[in-house]
């Protein structure tokens, strides 16, 4: 039984990483190399935001780009598929032997005098251990932004793209008009789909991919793919999507609707435990460490980015992994630096 494997049985861990995506596992591998005590808990499945992607998804980035822990991402082109990066990322977890435990929500963290009581569910049974330092690598994935319109939550409509097949001849309604709205439409569309854009604003969004660009543009010219820009959801219905377009009502039929309209952080755990927070974004103050005003609680990755989750993406916030466990390592090693001797 290694150390960190003993600590999580009797001792305080020196980290406890709350999420098991890219960014909490490279903080597990940066952790182990340190000599940290150490444990990942993950709600869902290792990677759940990869594994929660569409079906057929290339990444927009290139392969060493995703690379966690100095392991080679090996793909058939430039860019990974999302089966190739799920199969990456489960081989170097079994390979580096990290400590992740999947399907295990944490329901609560609490400031204890020597760190963080952390509570969780095992099992169907409530367990807690403690840890000195805290690491939310919790992404933003599972937190979409809400219309708030009636009907967003009927069976059809989803937040989340999964795969165009089903949609062969049918008519779908696409709420968003960022990179990830642009993909599912074109894929929707080379599907046989009857594809139907809605957004708000006056044009396509600025961070929309150079490369999707010009191809959307042209489906949208030619009329493959409908697009209703100034116009915003009203309701959704079993049938259709209600809108308003410059204050003409419009009903577009739909058996599927996707409302791929952004994600932000979670900051639950950030405000229950007292960090000082943007008003605006809701993004936590950070050191260059990635310390909130709290001591011993990390935000690494985008889970301390409140809406500014175009900030940060898998690439940099590699990077903020790195950074808050050099930080951990250097304070543990500074508190069990023998005393100096004096002359």
């Amino acid at each position: 039984m290694d150390a960190s494997a003993a600590a999580n049985l009797t001792g305080v861990l020196d980290v406890l990483i709350i999420g098991a995506g890219p960014i909490g596992l490279e903080a597990a591998i940066e952790a182990k190399r340190a000599g940290l005590t150490y444990r990942v808990l993950e709600k869902g499945a290792l990677v759940d935001a990869v594994y929660r992607y569409p079906t057929y998804m290339t990444f927009f980035t290139t392969s060493e780009r995703l690379e966690i822990g100095g392991h080679p991402l090996v793909t058939a082109t430039d860019k990974p598929t999302r089966k190739e990066a799920l199969d990456y990322y489960r081989k170097v977890t079994a390979n580096e032997d990290l400590n992740v435990d999947t399907f295990t929500p944490v329901t609560g963290v609490e400031r204890e005098a020597d760190g963080f009581r952390v509570r969780f569910t095992a099992g169907g049974e409530a367990r807690s251990l403690t840890a000195r330092t805290v690491m939310l690598a919790t992404g933003y994935f599972d937190r979409p932004n809400r219309l708030g319109v009636p009907g967003e939550d009927l069976p059809h409509v989803s937040h989340y793209y999964d795969e165009a097949h089903p949609y062969f001849r049918r008519p779908v309604v696409i709420v968003g008009a960022g990179s990830s709205a642009a993909d599912t439409a074109l894929d929707l569309y080379r599907a046989g789909a009857q594809v139907t854009m809605v957004h708000r604003g006056d044009d396509f969004r600025h961070s929309l991919k150079y490369w999707i660009r010009p191809n959307l543009e042209n489906r949208v010219k030619e009329g493959s793919i409908q697009a209703h820009f100034g116009a915003t959801v009203t309701r959704i219905t079993n049938e259709a999507v209600e809108i308003d377009k410059g204050g003409t009502a419009l009903t577009l039929p739909a058996v599927r609707v996707f409302l791929l309209t952004g994600y932000s952080a979670n900051p639950a755990f950030l405000q229950h435990l007292g960090a000082d927070l943007d008003e605006a974004t809701g993004a936590a103050k950070l050191t260059e460490a990635f310390e909130t005003t709290v001591p011993g609680l990390y935000a690494i990755g985008s889970a301390g980015f409140g809406n500014r989750t175009s900030d940060v993406f898998i690439e940099n916030g590699l990077t903020h992994a790195r950074a808050a466990v050099a930080d951990v390592a250097a304070k543990r090693q500074a508190t069990h630096a023998p005393a100096s001797r004096g002359a």
